[in-house]
């Protein structure tokens, strides 16, 4: 079933790790319910997932609730503080000292991120969304970065791609650019965008020969970014502000083929543009 509107997985009799409901809300407050605990003070965690051969550093534990009507438990994760980029695997902790308990989803309203694009993100930006691990367990995609630019529309045609976009947490100055940069060297291509009369908005496109000038070939991948002033870091655009906690598979777009080699956008593993040339 793909994610959107609310969703809950078929239920499995064998399964002993707990179900965890879970909303949240358009400030990014995530409420979680679990069923009644055995235990006087039960907890819930989450673990930033660490990166292969690192050592697990960052928890964060939240108290749960007891529902006065059901016995049912509840926690509340804040928008604040925001969470560290990554992947927050979610666990019950029946009672300090014991050991820890990976959760199931159950159900998962997501129904206010559908149209999270169409409202302003003060920076820094930051974005969560509950999602279903491979494995089957509850955990959180989250993202936190200064400023985001949010891609709308990715039009393929005439030779040529075009992207639509939108910037939250920063305004695009007269002297905006887009950065092409070849992953893995210090290669940029420079576009100027066309930017809409609120400072936010900008779309800009790139043909065959942006992106394969000075000999470039086959095998390149080049990663998107905007520049909203001459001195401002560049920042990445990238899909982050809806339902999807997984883009790369979701959306698939076509190729071009020009100039004897085939260019495709596609979302990287962490929801970013970019363009692979083969």
């Amino acid at each position: 079933m793909p994610e959107g509107t609310a969703t809950s997985p078929l239920s499995d009799t064998g399964d002993t790790h707990p179900r965890a409901h879970c909303v949240i809300d358009t400030d990014g407050r995530i409420t979680f319910r679990l069923p009644p605990a055995t235990t006087p003070e039960p907890r819930l965690l989450l673990r930033l997932r660490p990166k292969k051969g690192r050592p697990e550093a960052t928890l964060h534990v939240l108290g749960l609730e007891s529902d006065r009507g059901d016995g049912h438990r509840h926690a509340v994760l804040e928008p604040h503080p925001v969470l560290d980029e990554g992947r927050w695997d979610v666990y019950l902790l029946p009672e300090p000292g014991a050991e820890r308990r990976r959760l199931r989803p159950g159900l998962r309203d997501l129904r206010t991120l559908v149209d999270g694009h169409l409202r302003e993100r003060p920076s820094p930006v930051a974005v969560r969304i509950p999602y279903v691990t491979k494995d089957g367990f509850l955990a959180l995609r989250a993202w936190r970065r200064t400023a985001h630019a949010e891609a709308r529309a990715i039009g393929v045609e005439d030779r040529a791609l075009t992207v639509t976009a939108h910037l939250h947490g920063a305004e695009l100055d007269q002297d905006a650019t887009v950065r092409l940069r070849l992953r893995g060297t210090d290669t940029v291509r420079t576009l100027r965008p066309r930017a809409d009369d609120d400072g936010m908005g900008f779309s800009f496109t790139a043909g065959p020969g942006d992106l394969t000038a000075d000999g470039g070939g086959a095998g390149r991948i080049w990663d998107v970014f905007v520049r909203p002033t001459a001195e401002a870091p560049p920042i990445r655009v990238a899909r982050l502000l809806d339902d999807v906690a997984d883009r790369k598979h979701v959306h698939v777009y076509p190729a071009i083929e020009a100039d004897g080699s085939t260019f495709r956008p596609y979302y990287t593993v962490d929801n970013d543009l970019a363009i692979e040339v083969t």
